[in-house]
């Protein structure tokens, strides 16, 4: 190729020999899925700690023995391993919502409501045309009774008319009283004030009106929409000094003057609204002014001209279904708008517009419907001020939901919603999982590409023996397809638990195993280990295949993944008390040639795995564990450095890089007691014209694999005292 250079001159240029690396794989990732009580349905979350595991997908419960799900996810994390956890879906399932009927009650909206996770509600059930008003964010009746409480800017004040005036008095009328030489500040001056106070009714009780006050009228006219400074120095209805009686007159959206009425000024006839607000619960007392300050309009809808948008939300486990103890306050959340651009003005640019923000920051509620929707009869909502003189604005025009800019916002005061109609796996509170929604699961993880998952746990069987089997050989057909994990299986609960005849065992675990897929990419283990289920103070019996995937994590950080997981010095099952099947020498020499590894109690040892086999059919490098990890760990570092060569030129500079990057690498797992010996070719023998032509490249790797030692014999000969060593020796 000729010089770019136009003239004489030096050209520098670099030719970087030093793309890609092979560097060392740990994940230790474990996959499992099941009927967990709570969580985000057909979505896998990362979960680290058991307490993880306990707040995102609630605790064990004997129902159905769901608790052998739970506890052999916490077994695995008890070695240190980080878990994908799916929550299975099921047919029978039901989100607990909440909508007010008619009559003001709080009931189950949608009967038949399921939103799996949140990307299914953003998809599905996110519309203002959702029939509830608050959904729990995972189905199931564990939020049932659940209570969702909602306070915004209705009123501002409670005044006692009398019966008479309050027969008179409908919502949106208005109200006015007279101001008189009121001080009425301003920046830096103070004027004396005179015309009247305006109002609207938002409430109406048998002697008393609820009233949001809108604006100040001068003696010319001029109307002024009335601050919060403004009507805090002014007391809204009430004047300025106690005592004596002050003139509200009631007036229609004609303009008509309805009644004029005289108001006695103490003790408490003009309350404030806000302080007189109570959380409608059962078990406890709660005022909302112990919880936050009253919603009003935000800095943000004012400077648009928008008002009455703030409204505080609170959600209460009233009866104390969710965590034990009633009336406790789960989430606060306040200060939020009914402005879909609303932005706080302390934590900008936060947005603040209340059903995306519970939508993304709650931990229990979605929203749905829109309560202030005309088409909603059922949620009570009243107009906060007037079109134009005592016209009140349409529900229409103060729809939520809606930028802030010029928009006043309808009210719906102090609401409380109580979800219900949420369901389990059954009608009748069920937690078992079907066969097909399992597989459902387990196929989120089919795509190596996607997810990474180091091992693939079984957890409990099913039912029957043969949709247990089904389980198991699904679980090994994504590990045969992924061929980059392992899947651990352990045997039918009811071929192991509570049988005494240890023959009757062994017979029977042969039987589950005998049937399943030959692949080097799954262990089979024998146990089903005796534990402490702290949270139900009970004794159970869990399968061992978490734990079988937790020693493979110790292994890895103890050791290397080339060593194997068995034995005592890595094979210690945790938190194993004793063991629903305790097989002996000729019993575990019936199962190790079918593919069976034992877990054992040894006496002063410990129950530990007894056996390093994979679940290939046939005798191969690859039927031992350490061997198929020690190929799944190189195979993913080199892997990652092949990655490295996509797209560059196949030739001897490129074949070369390659080679220096996988040498070093596999000397180095060599030097861990990982191979006895390695040959990397990676040049014109294989990479000849016609593989060049077709766009490829290609390395062959081999590979000696170290051994695990699975049978030792020791042989102790006696000789006489003259008999010398040396003569002897080579007899035995």
């Amino acid at each position: 190729m000729a010089t770019p250079q136009l003239s004489p001159g030096v050209l520098i240029r670099e030719v970087d020999l030093t793309v890609g690396r092979a560097d060392n794989v740990l994940d230790n990732i474990g996959a499992i899925a099941g009927p967990f009580a709570i969580g985000p349905i057909d979505e896998a979350i990362d979960i680290t700690t058991e307490k993880e595991l306990l707040n995102t997908f609630g605790k064990p419960l004997s129902t159905d023995a769901q608790y052998e799900y739970w506890m052999s996810a916490s077994s695995f994390l008890s070695y240190g391993g980080v878990l994908k956890v799916v929550r299975v879906d099921g047919g029978s399932l039901v989100t607990a919502n909440a909508i007010r009927n008619s009559s003001g009650v709080s009931t189950a909206g949608e009967p038949t409501l399921k939103i799996k996770n949140f990307d299914d509600y953003e998809a599905n059930y996110a519309d203002d045309i959702a029939n509830y008003i608050f959904a729990a964010k995972t189905p199931g009746s564990w939020a049932n009774n659940l209570k969702v409480c909602v306070i915004d800017d209705k009123a501002d004040q409670i005044i006692t008319v009398g019966s008479a005036v309050a027969d008179q008095a409908s919502v949106g009328m208005g109200l006015t009283t007279t101001l008189v030489n009121v001080p009425s500040a301003g920046i830096g001056t103070t004027s004396l004030f005179n015309g009247y106070l305006k109002g609207i009714v938002t409430g109406v009780g048998a002697s008393t009106l609820e009233v949001k006050v809108s604006s100040l009228v001068s003696t010319d006219g001029t109307e002024t929409p009335i601050t919060y400074a403004a009507k805090s120095q002014l007391q809204s209805f009430k004047p300025s000094t106690g005592g004596g009686t002050i003139a509200v007159n009631l007036i229609d959206s004609s303009g008509t003057l309805v009644d004029s009425s005289s108001v006695n000024t103490g003790p408490n006839p003009i309350l404030d609204w806000y302080d007189q607000q109570v959380l409608q619960l059962s078990n406890t007392s709660i005022y909302w002014n112990s919880i936050a300050p009253k919603p009003r309009t935000s800095q943000y809808a004012a400077n648009r001209n928008g008002r009455s948008d703030e409204i505080h939300v609170v959600v209460i486990d009233d009866t104390g279904t969710v965590t034990g103890i009633q009336g406790n306050l789960l989430e606060k959340h306040v200060g939020l708008s009914k402005a879909t651009d609303a932005v706080s003005a302390v934590n900008s640019p936060q947005q603040i517009w209340w059903k995306n923000y519970l939508s993304l920051y709650s931990k229990y509620v979605y929203v749905g419907d829109n309560p202030s929707d005309e088409l909603n009869v059922n949620e009570p909502v009243v107009a906060t001020g007037f079109s134009t003189a005592f016209t009140e604005f349409t529900n229409s025009q103060g729809l939520w939901n809606k930028d802030a800019q010029d928009k006043t916002y309808s009210a719906l005061g102090n609401v409380t919603y109580t979800l219900g109609g949420g369901k389990d796996y059954s009608a009748t509170g069920g937690m078992t999982a079907i066969l097909g929604d399992l597989f459902t699961a387990y196929n989120l993880f089919s795509n190596a590409d996607e997810i990474e998952v180091d091992y693939l746990i079984m957890g409990p069987g099913l039912q029957n023996k043969f949709e247990s089997q089904a389980k198991a050989n699904h679980l090994i057909s994504i590990a045969n397809g992924r061929k980059d994990c392992v899947a651990v299986i352990s045997p039918h609960r009811a071929d192991v638990v509570d049988l005494t005849n240890t023959d009757t065992q062994t017979d029977n675990i042969i039987e589950f195993f005998s049937p399943l897929s030959s692949s080097s990419y799954a262990v089979f283990d024998s146990g089903y280990k005796y534990t402490y289920d702290r949270f139900n103070n009970k004794f159970r019996y869990i399968p061992c295949n978490g734990d079988v995937a937790g020693l493979m994590v110790r292994t890895n950080v103890v050791a290397y993944p080339w060593f194997s997981p068995a034995g005592q010095q890595r094979g210690i099952l945790n938190n194993a008390i004793k063991l629903a099947y305790n097989p002996n020498k000729a019993q575990r020499d019936q199962l190790y040639p079918q593919r069976i590894n034992s877990i054992i109690n040894q006496p002063g040892i410990g129950i530990l795995l007894f056996g390093d086999k994979t679940a290939l059919g046939y005798a191969s490098a690859f039927d031992r564990i350490n061997v198929r990890r020690l190929f799944l760990t190189v195979e993913q570092a080199l892997k990652r450095s092949a990655e490295a060569q996509l797209f560059e030129l196949n030739d001897a500079i490129t074949r070369a890089n390659f080679v220096n990057i996988v040498e070093p690498y596999l000397r180095d797992v060599q030097a861990k007691r990982g191979l006895y010996g390695f040959l990397v070719v990676c040049d014109s023998s294989n990479n000849t014209p016609d593989v060049i032509d077709n766009n490829e490249f290609r390395a062959d790797i081999y590979l000696k694999p170290a051994k695990s030692i699975n049978y030792v014999t020791l042989t102790f000969v006696a000789t006489r005292t003259g008999v010398s060593f040396e003569e002897v020796a080579g007899a035995v």
